[in-house]
C-alpha cells in the first residue's frame, strides 16, 4: 500500500478515497484491506468533489455544546462521482437528487466537507 495523501481528516481541503487495485472496488473510509475482496493493496486518489445529494437531514437540536452555534445545520449522504457514498455537511436547502460540489467551512472547531448546489 502506498503512503496516504492528505485529505480533510489531516487538516487539508481534499477528500480522498482508495481504489482496489485488484478487484476496482471503490470506498471512501481508508482502510487496510479491500472491503470487497481482502487486498492488501490500493491506490488513493483525491475525489473531484461532485456529487448528488442521496439523502439529508436537517439537524435542529445540537448534539453537543460545541454544536450549539451551528442549529439548524445540514447533514447529508453524497454519491460521489468517483462511485462511493460520503456523509457530510451541506446547505440548508439541499434536496435528494441535487447536483452538489464539495468546499470546506468550520464546524465545531474542525475543517469538514461542506457541499453546495453545483451550478
Amino acid at each position: 500500500m502506498s503512503k496516504r495523501l492528505a485529505d480533510w481528516t489531516r487538516g487539508e481541503q481534499a477528500i480522498t478515497y482508495q481504489t482496489c487495485t485488484a478487484c476496482g472496488h471503490v470506498q471512501y473510509f481508508h482502510r487496510a484491506f479491500c472491503a470487497t475482496c481482502g487486498a492488501s493493496d490500493s491506490r488513493e486518489q483525491r475525489a473531484s468533489g461532485k456529487g448528488r445529494v442521496y439523502a439529508t437531514s436537517l439537524v435542529c437540536r445540537a448534539a453537543t455544546p460545541e454544536t450549539r452555534a451551528h442549529v439548524p445545520y445540514n447533514i447529508l449522504l453524497v454519491d460521489c462521482a468517483e462511485g462511493f457514498r460520503m456523509m457530510a455537511h451541506g446547505e440548508n436547502d439541499l434536496a435528494i437528487g441535487d447536483d452538489v460540489i464539495a468546499g470546506f467551512k468550520p464546524f465545531a472547531g474542525k475543517l469538514v466537507p461542506f457541499f453546495t448546489k453545483r451550478k
